[in-house]
């Protein structure tokens, strides 16, 4: 429908809009490799820019940069449009299975992916179209802090002894200082010398926070507790 125009195909010569030849040229390489590029560096910022207050990670920024122009040079290099496709799809997983991502740290992973594969198939401006709208969406929603919930869960990890009958004994502690508190989870650490118990809290406000885990360390022999305010500690986090 555009074959020579912004939407057009750029590793493709048309006469009459037909495409007749598919050789790939220095220039258009060079083309498809710079708007991945471009693509991939205005990912990043919007994924930066959604994540200033929920903390973001600085190698998945330079990951947001660099996965466009990897799936462009897969589907750039390999005749078949279908194994490249299929190549890039695995690369894109490997991440997921060794480190467990945020739902939306998962579909910026996406996002820079499907950008990659327009621009690795010469479609330069429907990528540029497509980082336009979706980022501009990502953003609104952001900024709108839309589907955030009301309240803000942590989660509290405590070590006990294992002769220590725990069914209750924090009770009183967190009821007096969470709105909200559930035992997820326990289990042994330290070849079964000790528990773990995993809570989800919902501190209240104001509390002092070291009161807080004194008291619980009185309970639980002075040993580890952790309180859990964010998934991962290398992140960066702006005011």
């Amino acid at each position: 429908m555009f074959p020579n125009g912004f939407f057009g195909n750029v590793l493709s010569k048309y006469e009459d809009g037909v495409a007749v030849s598919e050789k790939i040229t220095g220039k258009d390489f060079f083309i498809c490799l710079c708007a991945a590029l471009l693509i991939g560096f205005l990912i990043s910022m919007v994924y930066i820019l959604s994540h200033r207050k929920d903390g973001y990670s600085q190698s998945y920024v330079m990951t947001m940069i660099m996965l466009p122009s990897i799936v462009c040079i897969i589907l750039l290099t390999i005749n078949s449009l279908a194994g490249a496709l299929s190549v890039a799809g695995a690369f894109s997983l490997v991440r997921f299975r060794s480190v467990a991502g945020d739902p939306k740290d998962i579909s910026f992973i996406f996002f820079a992916m499907a950008a990659g594969v327009a621009c690795g198939v010469g479609y330069v401006g429907f990528g540029l179209c497509f980082f336009a709208v979706l980022g501009i969406v990502m953003y609104v929603l952001s900024v709108a802090d839309f589907g955030r919930s009301a309240v803000n869960h942590m989660t509290l990890k405590i070590t006990i002894p294992e002769d220590l009958d725990y069914q209750g004994v924090f009770d009183p502690v967190l009821s007096k200082y969470t709105q909200f508190h559930k035992l997820r989870r326990v289990k042994t650490t330290n070849f079964g010398t000790l528990f773990e118990l995993i809570y989800s809290v919902e501190v209240k406000e104001d509390i002092n926070q070291k009161a807080f885990l004194d008291e619980l360390r009185a309970l639980n022999g002075n040993m580890t507790i952790n309180l859990v305010f964010f998934r991962y500690d290398d992140k960066i986090y702006e005011s």
